[in-house]
């Protein structure tokens, strides 16, 4: 997986020569649009890259986007992998260490998940302060690469907290209403059950979707700083009448992603002001 990534990070060097992105960015279903706004962009299929594999869930388009957003150089991996795909948690190793080795000392994950308080309302932007792993698997199992982190990395403050802080600030000057929580991440495909929610509830989870934890173990493993926001595209089975639905999950996404591209920006416009 490390040389994958080694390799993947020299095909973009010989696109891009001398460009080095200091944020990383996934952008989850129905949140692509994000990409559009890059400005100078240069686009390389995940095709084209060793050890990246192709999303084949709807709203994940599999390109790495590189260019000026925010006022930073950035990388956005429009379009993320799953373990409900068939992918083992391994798979989003090169795409995260890509991102380091380009010189990403931030990574920025979007995603959609379910809402597991009822006054929550879809479409509203929950910014991730921890999370909880209940997809059965770690992307770090196996052979450790030193060159990248140790064999035992912590997982407190896993979400930056000076990242946070900042995205209370940026939401707040904003005025978007963004809510704050603990994610917790299944296996998928299916969603959960009743029973399943009221217990992820009691477990202390705030919402609940199937990706962004392989990730962002991957990119605290390699000192990569995280932060995260979720689309809360739905609430979570039995708190309301609405079937549930991937559908679902892509029209609220693509109806919040404004006020997500909002928020972006001015992250990374702190992050210029910071930097």
């Amino acid at each position: 997986m490390s040389e994958q990534a080694r390799k993947a990070a020299a095909v973009v060097a010989q696109k891009v020569p001398g460009f080095r992105p200091r944020v990383g960015i996934t952008l989850g279903s129905g949140l692509g649009a994000l990409a559009e706004r890059v400005e100078d962009a240069t686009v390389v299929d995940f095709g084209e890259l060793p050890g990246f594999p192709r999303p084949s869930v709807e709203g994940h388009h599999g390109r790495l986007v590189l260019g000026r957003l925010g006022g930073q150089d950035v990388a956005c991996l429009q379009g993320r992998v799953h373990l409900y795909e068939g992918h083992p948690p391994q798979a989003v190793v090169p795409l995260v260490r890509t991102l380091r080795l380009l010189g990403c000392e931030t990574y920025f994950a979007t995603n959609a998940a379910g809402a597991l308080d009822p006054d929550a309302v879809p479409g509203q932007l929950m910014l991730i302060n921890d999370h909880i792993n209940m997809q059965g698997g770690n992307p770090l199992v196996g052979h450790n690469d030193e060159s990248f982190g140790p064999r035992f990395p912590a997982m407190d403050g896993a979400y930056d907290a000076q990242h946070l802080a900042t995205l209370r600030r940026v939401a707040d000057d904003l005025g978007l209403p963004v809510r704050e929580g603990v994610y917790l991440a299944t296996l998928g495909p299916s969603f959960e059950s009743h029973a399943e929610v009221r217990a992820f509830g009691r477990l202390g989870a705030n919402a609940v979707g199937m990706s962004t934890v392989p990730e962002v173990i991957v990119a605290r493993h390699c000192g990569l700083r995280c932060a995260a926001v979720s689309v809360l595209t739905n609430l979570a089975a039995g708190l309301s009448d609405e079937v549930l639905s991937h559908e679902q999950t892509l029209h609220y996404g693509q109806a919040a992603a404004e006020d997500l591209t909002r928020l972006v920006l001015g992250f990374l416009a702190a992050q210029g002001t910071a930097g």
